[in-house]
């Protein structure tokens, strides 16, 4: 391909051999069905203890949950999915001031996964952004369009707030203090991937992005209500999750799983390319501060439970997840007791 991206305004009428995937490794979407009983938590209930059950148990059999009424204005919302679009929209020239295949930048526009390292390549072009704090990564952030700073930072603000609404709530199902995920994260960072999906020739043949989990505490992903996508893996079997109006889909994290002890699970989940429109979606990270010491608390072993996670820092398991193909093996599997 010419051009290091591929949301270049060319359409493909096949799709480039480095994007085709073995046949063993396809999404064969003829075999997916629709995700029929969501977990979706209204955190408008009055009723605490309701939502902090509902929180419990879609966190043990799904690994994820969407959430509606849970405080972030509809309008800042909106204007993010704005300008994302508006955003990928630019020419291409202008983009690709800001591209790079650098996994350690803390802003870059790029594509697939980690481009230096895989042998297929995924159909997606995607922002990346830290995020946190705001006046540290803010002024290194896009200034065309005009309006772009002003308006993520705004939605960071509030995604992170409810993010940490969430986590007391996921600590609470737990039986901890609220607090208590909290201090084992420490200083939580923040980062955010605007995803681009351009429509695909061959979306059988490809993926937005291939089976993973994230590697992070606690994914806040805003989907592309006119475009569905995302599919997450439930008792073997790859399920669809509709897009909702006004809701987030929440995604535990690894960090999540094993601070749980292994109670809750982080999601196995993918992204799939449409043929004929494009998708985009936002996707929120909060991670652990990389000197953060991930270890289970004392009160989720003291029944004799055996601990299943050896104790190791975020920096630590950073490193090893950029190192790796992104289909590889669940990299939490290599710090297992």
């Amino acid at each position: 391909m010419e051009t290091k991206v591929i949301s270049s305004g060319i359409r493909h009428s096949t799709l480039p051999q480095s994007y085709i995937r073995p046949e063993s490794d396809r999404p064969r979407l003829s075999e997916v069905a629709d995700c029929e009983n969501v977990p979706v938590i209204d955190l408008g209930c009055t009723d605490r203890t309701h939502i902090i059950r509902q929180i419990g148990e879609a966190c043990r059999n799904y690994g994820f949950f969407q959430v509606i009424n849970h405080g972030v204005p509809k309008e800042i919302v909106e204007q993010m999915l704005e300008v994302a679009g508006e955003f990928f929209r630019l020419p291409v020239e202008e983009k690709l001031k800001l591209y790079s295949d650098d996994p350690s930048k803390t802003m870059r526009l790029s594509t697939s996964f980690n481009v230096k390292k895989e042998t297929v390549h995924n159909w997606r072009d995607y922002l990346r952004l830290h995020c946190y704090p705001l006046e540290k990564y803010a002024p290194e952030w896009p200034s065309n369009p005009s309006s772009f700073r002003e308006i993520v930072s705004r939605y960071c603000t509030e995604v992170r707030q409810l993010g940490f609404r969430l986590q007391e709530a996921i600590a609470e199902s737990l039986g901890l203090e609220k607090e208590c995920i909290k201090d084992v994260l420490g200083e939580q960072g923040q980062h955010m991937a605007i995803n681009f999906y351009p429509p695909c020739p061959q979306p059988e043949l490809t993926y937005g992005l291939p089976a993973h989990t994230d590697p992070n505490s606690l994914t806040i992903l805003l989907q592309d209500l006119q475009v569905a996508g995302l599919q997450v893996l439930k008792d073997g079997k790859w399920l669809a999750v509709k897009p909702q109006p006004d809701a987030f889909v929440i995604n535990l994290g690894d960090q999540l799983q094993a601070v749980s002890n292994g109670k809750y699970k982080s999601v196995w989940h993918r992204a799939i390319v449409n043929s004929d429109k494009a998708r985009m979606s936002v996707a929120s990270f909060l991670c652990p501060c990389d000197s953060a010491k991930i270890s289970a608390p004392k009160l989720l072993t003291e029944d004799g439970s055996p601990v299943i996670y050896r104790d190791f820092t975020y920096a630590e398991y950073y490193k090893k997840f950029w190192s790796r193909n992104l289909d590889q093996e669940h990299c939490l599997e290599l710090f297992k007791n």
